[in-house]
């Protein structure tokens, strides 16, 4: 697991902090040459960032090897609670964040430059804390790109891959999702909805939940009496 004392470790090996200077306005440089136009518009200091990586991403033809680091990323801090601490730590040193840089990179297995370029520059720029949502906008590009719709569906319990596919047919059928698009299924549990489901496509919800009928139902009681 990520901790403090690993990236002190890393730290006494790291490359300077030139280096990651250097890597960063390689970054720069790369997404500000050429023009390249986003699938989708992001807001935010992470969606900047997320579109200045699919952008470096596009000129340098590695889209596809990208997004696979950034996914490794992600699940990297999805695995590790105590890594998001670290990066949003506001006393780091030039050391700690040269160290970050190259556990982040050796953890996650990343080998692509583009990847290396991102995280040298968020190091660079005292944005590491902005790491989990960049990874998360990118996601989104690149969702766009590929021509995905994503439906979260939102139950008490984890549902089956039986019942995902079910859903996932019937879905990929209606008109939720457009012409030569690609349904992309996500389960999310949630006790506090009871029973039954949300389903989420796009910018359409659709609530079955057993809480949605239940808060109907005393709307209704209340306002009869």
């Amino acid at each position: 697991m990520f901790s403090r004392q690993a990236v002190l470790r890393a730290a006494r090996s790291a490359a300077p902090q030139r280096a990651i200077q250097a890597q960063a306005r390689t970054y720069a440089a790369a997404a500000s040459n050429e023009k390249v136009k986003a699938p989708v518009s992001l807001f935010g200091l992470d969606g900047t960032y997320a579109t200045a990586l699919y952008t470096a991403a596009v000129k340098t033809s590695s889209l596809e090897p990208t997004a696979k680091g950034v996914t490794s990323l992600a699940n990297l801090l999805a695995k590790d609670p105590k890594l998001v601490g670290i990066l949003e730590a506001p006393t780091l040193s030039a050391a700690d964040k040269s160290a970050i840089v190259s556990e982040l990179t050796k953890s996650a297995g990343v080998s692509g430059e583009t990847v290396k370029n991102l995280l040298a520059a968020l190091a660079e720029n005292n944005r590491l804390g902005l790491l989990p949502g960049v990874c998360a906008k990118f996601g989104e590009l690149m969702s766009a790109a590929r021509g995905e719709v994503e439906m979260v569906v939102t139950s008490a319990q984890p549902l089956d891959n039986k019942t995902l596919n079910r859903l996932e047919s019937a879905v990929s059928k209606s008109s939720y999702v457009g012409d030569g698009k690609k349904l992309k299924v996500k389960n999310q549990v949630n006790p506090d909805i009871i029973g039954g489901l949300i389903v989420e496509v796009g910018e359409r919800t659709i609530d079955l939940s057993v809480s949605a009928k239940l808060a109907k139902m005393n709307k209704l009681l209340t306002d009869t009496l």
